[in-house]
């Protein structure tokens, strides 16, 4: 709520926040590539979660008439036809709120990468990646049965799925984001992206994580990207034993959303950098005012 001081003191609005940073990109597809793990996920909003199982973090206080900085982080890039890690995503930034990038899917034998939620470990060897407290969760593991099917991304609300030993060796899926309506609509965001099936021809990628998780390569077609403005991760990308290569997925791009009470009035700039929308709704007996932003960096400024 709006906080007022007396005579001479300067106004304070306390700022509820949702930072999801950019998602990971698959694994390449040269060997059997992992999913990519979601972005980072940080929230203050009364009464829901942040990333890991953690609980919502405190709000923002900022000053009336204050300028913040806001960041809204880039996807990471898919391995590509070649046997490397997908790239990890960008970090994404609401004033002294950073979120990490997630970890891109491992490739092969190359170890996955580390971030709000760690990548998928690769079908043949390597490292999964791990998450960050109060972010995201670690990716999951390959199999070497069934031609080595891979590990799912990280997502915020839960690990990844395991390449399966068994079933035709299918990849894992991607972790499960975490539901939020700091705009009035309950959505997941920041699920991971899913494992790329095995070498033999009856396995299937792993599903994508439900909050923007890209589905994980199968024989018969390419996996997908992250969705956008989720932090999704990216499905992983195969080479399968007719040597056909099948693509996966960048990952999705992050997003960053406040609300504060609509009572404070609307903010007095936001920079040419930033792309937003706003809107107000009322719940639990308070008329809030909410942004999200859904591309680039600039600062904005609160109202006095």
């Amino acid at each position: 709520m709006q906080i007022l001081g007396g005579v001479g003191a300067q106004s304070t609005i306390s700022v509820e926040y949702l930072v999801i940073a950019g998602g990971g990109g698959g694994g390449g597809a040269l060997e059997q590539g992992a999913g990519g793990g979601a972005g980072g996920y940080r929230s203050s909003v009364s009464g829901e979660s942040s990333g890991r199982g953690a609980s919502a973090e405190s709000p923002l206080t900022v000053v009336g008439g204050s300028s913040v900085t806001v960041t809204v982080g880039g996807a990471g890039t898919y391995g590509g036809s070649g046997n490397a890690k997908g790239g990890e995503g960008s970090n994404s930034v609401f004033s002294t709120v950073t979120s990490t990038g997630g970890g891109g899917g491992g490739s092969g034998a190359i170890s996955a990468g580390n971030g709000g939620a760690g990548g998928g470990r690769g079908g043949e060897g390597g490292s999964l990646g791990t998450g960050t407290t109060g972010q995201g969760y670690d990716g999951g593991s390959s199999s070497a049965l069934n031609d080595y099917p891979s590990g799912g991304g990280g997502g915020a609300g839960a690990v990844g799925g395991n390449g399966a030993a068994a079933s035709n060796g299918n990849g894992g899926q991607g972790g499960v984001g975490v539901s939020s309506s700091i705009n009035n609509a309950a959505t997941f965001r920041a699920g991971g992206g899913g494992g790329a099936a095995g070498k033999q021809p009856a396995g299937t990628g792993g599903s994508g994580g439900t909050g923007g998780g890209g589905t994980g390569s199968s024989h018969a077609s390419n996996g997908s990207a992250g969705t956008t403005n989720t932090g999704g991760g990216g499905g992983g990308g195969l080479f399968n034993n007719d040597a056909v290569t099948r693509n996966g997925g960048a990952g999705g791009s992050g997003i960053v959303l406040i609300r504060y009470p609509s009572s404070a009035g609307t903010l007095t700039a936001i920079g040419a950098g930033l792309t937003s929308t706003t809107g107000t709704y009322t719940s639990g007996g308070v008329t809030y005012r909410f942004y999200s932003f859904t591309a680039g960096t600039d600062t904005i400024t609160f109202p006095s």
